[in-house]
């Protein structure tokens, strides 16, 4: 049982890290089009913010409480800067917005290799989160169990900020028919502010997560970006729920994979799986009409 059991266990820790890194990206890439290569930096942002909380608050237990909305402000304030000075010119621009994109994401690794070193930095688990759980002779750590929980806490804040709030409401109004909801007095420019501020602010949060089972980084970045931009497409451009599912059949797949091949030959494994799959259904899991699709 602990054979079948481990990479299922593992494997939904690995979709929840890759949801909380996605989540951000459904909002602004799959809802609003934009190709923001400088994601990633958000969550490298939210990691060294997690790591300055705890050198600044001194109970680690409370640091990290702490840490989740100062990573959410940071991030977001991030996102506002990226919006306003490059993404706002480039909104029919794909192209031009992806390459730019790629060069502030590098200014912004260059500037926390400055600052923090190359190296990366070690983030304090507390003492609340010691320990694990043994389900069927596996032993799941705690850290793993908080990660799901603050992925499925920023699935539940997004979704219910979409579908129950005056601002979600002009978030689909703007995403489905631009022109249309300026006509009826929607400000879309701010609409497109607000989007971005929400969407870095959750990458910002995925920061944290990340930081607690791997520390500070200045390529932390790179690492996610990619496989998030993979989580959004396969479950469908603006589908929260096709995120879910595409994070957590990734990582729980990837986990099966890495178990019987080596980790390397995983990645390709699965890499391959998902162009076949896009291949088959180009539109994802699900599909929502967004300026992405027009």
């Amino acid at each position: 049982m602990e054979s079948i059991t481990t990479p299922l266990l593992t494997g939904t820790s690995t979709g929840a890290i890759l949801l909380i890194a996605a989540l951000g990206l459904a909002l602004t890439f799959g809802q609003m089009g934009v190709i923001n290569m400088a994601h990633g930096e958000f969550l490298m942002a939210g990691a060294y913010a997690t790591y300055l909380t705890q050198q600044v608050v001194p109970s680690t237990g409370a640091s990290l409480l702490v840490a989740i909305p100062v990573a959410f402000l940071i991030g977001g304030a991030l996102g506002l800067l990226v919006e306003g000075a490059v993404i706002r010119w480039m909104y029919h621009r794909p192209l031009d917005t992806l390459l730019a994109t790629v060069g502030v994401g590098m200014v912004l690794q260059q500037l926390a290799k400055d600052v923090f070193g190359a190296q990366g930095d070690s983030v304090f688990t507390p003492g609340w989160l010691d320990g694990h759980l043994t389900v069927f002779g596996y032993n799941w750590p705690y850290v793993s169990m908080f990660t799901i929980a603050l992925s499925l806490a920023g699935l539940g804040a997004l979704a219910a900020l979409l579908r129950y709030t005056a601002f979600g409401r002009r978030i689909r109004a703007t995403v489905q028919n631009r022109d249309l909801a300026e006509t009826v007095g929607v400000a879309t420019r701010g609409v497109d502010r607000m989007t971005f501020f929400v969407g870095s602010g959750l990458a910002g949060v995925g920061g944290v997560a990340i930081a607690l089972s791997g520390g500070t980084n200045p390529n932390l970045g790179s690492t996610y970006i990619i496989p998030a931009f993979l989580v959004v497409v396969v479950g469908g451009l603006g589908q929260l729920r096709g995120t879910v599912i595409a994070a957590f059949s990734i990582g729980i797949l990837m986990a099966y994979l890495t178990r019987w091949s080596s980790a390397s030959m995983a990645q390709v494994v699965m890499l391959l799986l998902i162009v076949v799959f896009l291949q088959i259904r180009p539109q994802g899991l699900f599909t929502v009409r967004t300026r992405g699709l027009a």
